[in-house]
């Protein structure tokens, strides 16, 4: 697919970004955006060598939300025929095997806020503005943002926040835990792309089974959820790699990991 909305870079081995790409309108989430990126995170889910994706917004905001005018007038149908390309969007984003993270800048709101939350961490820059503004639409956040706002910030932030539809500054959702940084807009990418890089120099199957575990047993009882880690530690132990990091460990030089 030739892309109209994203733009799609690797800036290093294993590190791609995306990068919504209408700047025009505050990078809203249009149908064919959402086309796009599930494109995208589709293809990115059996990619070789992936080790870290980087999400970002082109201009001065990350993503503003859905594009309200092209929903103006929208018949129900449409927009349940919409929303259905964005459900599968979204999964898509979450069902990436490796770290994503989110490079906020300017506005992140309903949709950008939720794709946020979809991300497996985030950073801010300073003046960034979160929000989940569909209270006082009519609706409800759809692309998960109840759950993944609840898991970030707990059940009682999170009604508040949902209940209000009140926007939130970066300093708040450090302080709320939302985001694991906030940096000058100048430095935000380079931060970003150093925390990739960091990423990218590890065991690529023991970053993988860490999201998964965690991801995973997030929704199972402690006994089950201990299971699960155990299962993929056997199964990291018998490794090229965990060979390579503990003789590199040995030898006193820098591992070279090759997913195997």
């Amino acid at each position: 697919m030739a892309y109209e909305t994203i733009k799609v870079s690797e800036p290093e081995a294993g590190i791609t970004v995306i990068t919504f790409a209408r700047p025009e309108v505050a990078n809203a989430l249009s149908t064919q955006m959402g086309r796009e990126l599930l494109d995208i995170w589709s293809q990115l889910r059996s990619a070789d060598g992936l080790r870290c994706v980087i999400l970002s917004g082109e201009g001065k905001h990350f993503q503003a939300g859905a594009d309200l005018k092209e929903r103006n007038g929208m018949s129900d149908e449409t927009w349940a025929e919409q929303h259905r390309l964005f459900e599968a969007m979204i999964r898509a984003q979450l069902a990436c095997p490796v770290p994503v993270i989110a490079a906020v800048q300017g506005a992140a709101m309903g949709g950008g806020c939720e794709m946020t939350l979809a991300c497996d961490f985030a950073y801010a820059a300073e003046g960034a503005r979160f929000g989940l503004p569909e209270a006082g639409l009519g609706i409800l956040p759809g692309l998960g943002g109840t759950q993944l706002l609840t898991r970030a910030v707990g059940p009682r932030r999170a009604i508040e926040l949902l209940t209000t539809a009140q926007p939130f500054s970066a300093a708040q959702a450090l302080e709320w835990g939302l985001v694991s940084g906030v940096v000058a807009p100048e430095a935000l990418m380079d931060t970003v792309l150093g925390v990739a890089r960091v990423i990218a120099s590890k065991a690529p199957l023991s970053v993988r089974g860490a999201k998964r575990v965690v991801h995973e047993g997030q929704d199972l009882d402690l006994k089950r959820a201990m299971d699960l880690e155990l299962s993929i530690y056997n199964q990291l132990f018998t490794t090229q790699d965990r060979r390579e990091g503990v003789g590199s460990f040995n030898e006193k030089r820098t591992p070279v990991f090759e997913g195997k």
